[in-house]
């Protein structure tokens, strides 16, 4: 009666959702429909579609439903066809029909499966959290906890922090005098047996000549010493700042619009609002993994000061950061936190410095910098693994170990 009464509140959902997705009121949904159907009557009673990829993940919920003692093997199966994917069908981020009818079918499942018997389908608990918030299954289903890595920021030392190395420094120096003075004072104490040759003595004319010519070589040297101890702390901080995260204006956004590019296929057009009336139109390549309609009122991660320019002659003055597969097969943009305020920058612990006006496209900063972006094994986008950080917490994807650019 238990497994009857679940499968009950799974079909429900699945009404539910369906009819939000749809723009149905799912009142018109009778209690009657939904008690005596099986999930392939419910889903044609609501949904009028006999697409093959579609009806493929109807009959998966079908069998995951009525086959005892298989489930772990079809989430297994399902597990294998999420590893590249952010959706069920698609290669964009918007849920289908066929991520509600096999979430609704397989969560009263997983949400009794042990987290140690979970931790062998990462994709399906990724998909699962995804799909779970963003998508309204009404009351009927309880939301799972999915173990995410609790977020303590790493203490990391500051670049100008150099208390210990000129401590050091001065010790070896230090070191240095009293070796140099120690042999000196025993040159000068010899057996009273030992013998001194006879100095030649000098006019004071060549002493003069001598001590004048000591002198400038002393100072040539000092220059030459000056302008190597000058310039090797000046290479070592230009190269230092080339990779140094706190150049680049990494913030917070809205996109309020989004549309396609007039003249490429490929990329999309973004409104995004950072706050206080700056509004920042952006282009993005993301044609092929998202549509419009997916990237609108989205809160995404972009880097404000990349020099402006035009795409395909249409300008964009920033850059949408986004993680992806390594085949790059699956591409999502950065997710803030719920809670981030638009416009505010993100922070790196140990990175302070002040961003750059406008990146300088010569120096090829950002070339330097994107290799060390990267997701997690959590999700957490990190540079060098220190995470993205906003006053509500880390930036994620759903792409995990995954590269950010």
């Amino acid at each position: 009666m238990a497994a009857a009464a679940d499968f009950t509140g799974t079909k429900r959902a699945m009404a539910y959702a369906l009819c939000k997705h749809l723009n149905v009121d799912p009142s018109t949904v009778s209690n009657t429909s939904i008690e005596g159907s099986d999930i392939a009557s419910l889903f044609s009673h609501i949904v009028n579609s006999s697409e093959d990829e579609v009806m493929k993940w109807v009959k998966f919920s079908m069998d995951f439903a009525g086959s005892d003692g298989k489930q772990h093997a079809l989430l297994d199966n399902l597990n294998k066809d999420l590893s590249q994917k952010s959706v069920l069908l698609g290669d964009g981020l918007k849920p289908s029909a066929a991520d509600i009818v096999v979430f609704a079918t397989v969560q009263p499942f997983v949400s009794c499966v042990s987290n140690r018997e979970l931790q062998k389908f990462p994709h399906v608990l990724r998909w699962m959290d995804y799909i779970q918030n963003i998508v309204d299954f009404g009351t009927t289903l309880q939301k799972i906890n999915v173990a995410k890595s609790v977020f303590d920021p790493p203490s990391h030392p500051k670049k100008g922090d150099k208390g210990d190395t000129e401590s050091s420094s001065k010790k070896a120096v230090s070191g240095q005098k009293i070796v140099y003075k120690s042999n000196g004072s025993a040159d000068s104490k010899k057996p009273a047996g030992e013998t001194k040759a006879p100095e030649k003595k000098e006019t004071p004319a060549a002493k003069d000549n001598k001590t004048s010519g000591d002198k400038k070589k002393d100072k040539s040297a000092g220059k030459t010493a000056e302008k190597a101890s000058e310039k090797a702390p000046e290479k070592a901080a230009d190269k230092d700042s080339e990779c140094n995260i706190s150049i680049l204006n990494i913030q917070v956004g809205l996109i309020r619009k989004a549309w396609k590019h007039p003249s490429a296929d490929s990329l999309l057009v973004e409104e995004i609002d950072l706050g206080d009336g700056n509004v920042r139109q952006v282009v993005s390549g993301l044609a092929k993994y998202c549509s419009p309609e997916d990237l609108t009122n989205r809160h995404v991660v972009l880097i404000t000061n990349v020099k402006p320019g035009k795409l395909r002659d249409v300008m964009s003055a920033g850059l949408v950061l986004c993680a992806s597969t390594e085949d790059h097969t699956a591409v999502e943009p950065l997710i803030p936190p719920e809670g981030a305020k638009i416009g505010e920058r993100i922070s790196f612990a140990g990175f302070d410095g002040k961003p750059e006006d406008v990146l300088n496209p010569k120096k090829k900063q950002l070339d330097k910098i994107t290799p060390h972006l990267r997701t997690d094994e959590n999700g957490i986008a990190t540079f060098k693994g220190i995470p993205f950080t906003t006053s509500a917490g880390p930036c994620r994807s759903s792409i995990r170990n995954g590269n950010v650019k």
